[in-house]
């Protein structure tokens, strides 16, 4: 019998991990180790891990981790893993692409109702004692449009539907999907600008996504449309998007991503009439690692037997 493959859960919750493997009954099949996110590997594990789970690596590591075939990440963007100067091309990285699908879209619909529904002021009404009439938007017969049409923004097509929305996109390769309906190329954004009420962005941050929403980008946007962003935080000319709600050459903005996390306090959009600063909610809720678990045991299962992986980055694309 050959040696069990040596496994490393480089993660501050690796219970659901072992759970996981033990349930797919690949235990007799690994060795499996774990390390708090703090900690850095041991220059034993460094020499004999073979298949890593990690939020992200400092420079030097991987290069010096020889037997390392296969990393998975925990998140579905790796823009940290590519900026890497060593990270080996010989290296398999996969990412938890679609493990977001339960949560994120319910947080995202959280935001189209939080502009449209004027429940945060009454309660402060409340807290006033004071009555007043508020009037609700309708979602229904207003046009979302979707900048990023995989797992999650197909699953808020989907939803949105339901609720009587019009749902239009952009995918690197279009085709008709269940929900939408119309789905256009990257090149044809502005297309999607002009038609939409709300425009959600779930774009991966590549140098071709870094700033994209920029003065010229926000020009095409209707006046009255929202701009959500539930993607990554380089997408955004941070200054030009400012500038935009400021001048009222769009209604607002919903934001869940940044360039840098946590915000600054000095950062402006903290006081900027207009846009709305969530703590990076969006995908995360206690069940996620036991979701993250699926996919990465899958991904086990198939590097033991020498299949192909799922979920693989491209690394050209970015993501």
């Amino acid at each position: 019998m050959s040696d069990p493959t040596r496994v490393l859960l480089w993660t501050d919750g690796p219970g659901p991990y072992i759970d996981a493997i033990a349930a797919a009954g690949l235990s007799t099949r690994v060795a499996v180790e774990s390390l708090p996110r703090k900690d850095t590997p041991t220059q034993a594990q460094r020499a004999d891990t073979e298949a890593l789970l990690a939020w992200g690596a400092p420079p030097g590591l991987l290069a010096n981790m020889h037997k390392l075939r296969w990393a998975q990440a925990l998140t579905a963007g790796v823009e940290t893993w590519l900026a890497l100067p060593d990270l080996p091309t010989s290296l398999t990285l996969t990412c938890a692409r679609g493990t977001h699908r339960e949560s994120m879209p319910e947080n995202i619909l959280g935001a189209l109702f939080h502009i449209t529904k004027p429940y945060a002021a009454i309660v402060q009404d409340q807290v006033q004692h004071r009555w007043t009439r508020r009037v609700c938007t309708p979602l229904n017969g207003a046009t979302l449009g979707i900048l990023g049409l995989g797992a999650v923004g197909q699953e808020v097509a989907r939803l949105a539907t339901a609720l009587g929305m019009r749902v239009i996109g952009t995918k690197r390769r279009p085709e008709p999907l269940p929900g939408l309906a119309e789905v256009y190329p990257a090149d044809r954004t502005q297309a999607v600008l002009a038609q939409s009420d709300y425009v959600l962005l779930l774009l991966p941050a590549t140098p071709d996504t870094d700033s994209c929403v920029n003065a010229d980008f926000l020009s095409h946007m209707k006046p009255s449309a929202w701009l959500i962003n539930f993607g990554r935080g380089h997408l955004i000319a941070d200054a030009d998007l400012i500038a935009a709600v400021q001048a009222k050459r769009i209604a607002g903005a919903i934001l869940d991503v940044f360039r840098q996390e946590p915000l600054p306090p000095d950062h402006p959009f903290w006081g900027t009439a207009g846009i709305t600063v969530l703590p990076h909610i969006g995908g995360g809720h206690p069940q996620r690692d036991r979701v993250v678990a699926r996919l990465f045991v899958e991904n086990l299962r198939r590097f033991l037997d020498g299949q192909p992986l799922t979920e693989v980055v491209d690394r050209a694309a970015g993501y």
